[in-house]
């Protein structure tokens, strides 16, 4: 079975981070090992959240059990997240030094691949984390990328360039030199994730939902798309697959009423494309 060590928040009643993703990612028999930066009751944005962020020295604790039990080694996806602070950003760094190095008899990939999703602002919002923890993960985990999943805002941010529509997005995602997944992407009255490598580029757009969408629609986006590469699909049909499964989950949302994302709720529906997301390729 996959394993696969998320670096993210624990909300215990919103779905949203890492706790977001280890729902999502087990609908893919892959094994969650979740080691949380804040331990929150509920989304910031319905409120003060509760709890408090987890001090450093518990969090490279955390890191530590999980290497010392052999894990590390049978650790096939890392996915980094939300971080508090800069202390946890460079542990995660040297965690993810220690999960390329460790040995692999018992994995299932033949290494890991590494995802980050740099957590750090928003469009209309601005840095939602201090601008020390945001030039940290640019520094310090970009680097050791194989995927970077930011927003629009979030590669405007760490590139200079313009990311808003789906050409800009891919000319600016190159300036990073990796694979990149670019969320909240605008196209008229179609909103899309942009995937852009070296090699090709895809879009994969849908018309825009309510004004009201629940909060953790990147952090299960990064999941899914995550899972889709780690079974070894194409990047385009991932793509497809990641943001149908999204899509469906956010209508779903709207349908039920739901404040949050129902991750359990859609079963396996959540792996399935959708057709309301069309996929088109851009260079």
């Amino acid at each position: 079975m996959p394993m696969a060590l998320i670096m993210s928040s624990h909300v215990a009643g919103s779905r949203v981070g890492g706790s977001a993703q280890a729902l999502a990612l087990t609908q893919f028999k892959i094994d969650p090992v979740v080691v949380p930066t804040v331990l929150y009751g509920r989304h910031p944005g319905w409120g003060a959240p509760g709890g408090a962020q987890v001090p450093v020295e518990a969090f490279e604790g955390m890191l530590d059990g999980v290497e010392a039990n052999g894990l590390f080694g049978m650790t096939d996806l890392v996915l980094t997240g939300y971080f508090a602070s800069v202390e946890q950003v460079r542990a995660a760094a040297r965690a993810i030094d220690a999960v390329k190095a460790a040995p692999r008899d018992g994995a299932f990939a033949r290494k890991p691949m590494i995802v980050v999703d740099p957590v750090i602002g928003d469009s209309g919002k601005g840095l939602f984390v201090p601008a020390e923890v945001a030039r940290a993960i640019i520094d310090h985990l970009i680097p050791k990328a194989d995927l970077v999943a930011p927003n629009s805002w979030e590669l405007q941010r760490i590139t200079g360039a313009d990311a808003r529509s789906p050409e800009a997005a891919v000319k600016a995602a190159r300036l990073i030199g990796k694979a990149v997944l670019v969320s909240s992407v605008i196209r008229g009255n179609e909103i899309g994730v942009v995937y852009a490598d070296k090699r090709e580029a895809w879009l994969a757009a849908h018309q825009k939902a309510g004004e009201t969408v629940p909060s953790g629609t990147g952090d299960l986006l990064t999941a899914l798309f995550a899972a889709a590469l780690l079974e070894g699909q194409t990047p385009s049909y991932g793509l497809a697959r990641a943001v149908g499964g999204l899509a469906e989950t956010i209508a779903s949302a709207g349908i039920w009423a739901s404040p949050e994302l129902p991750i359990v709720a859609m079963g396996a529906r959540i792996k399935q494309a959708s057709p309301t997301v069309r996929i088109e390729r851009l260079a």
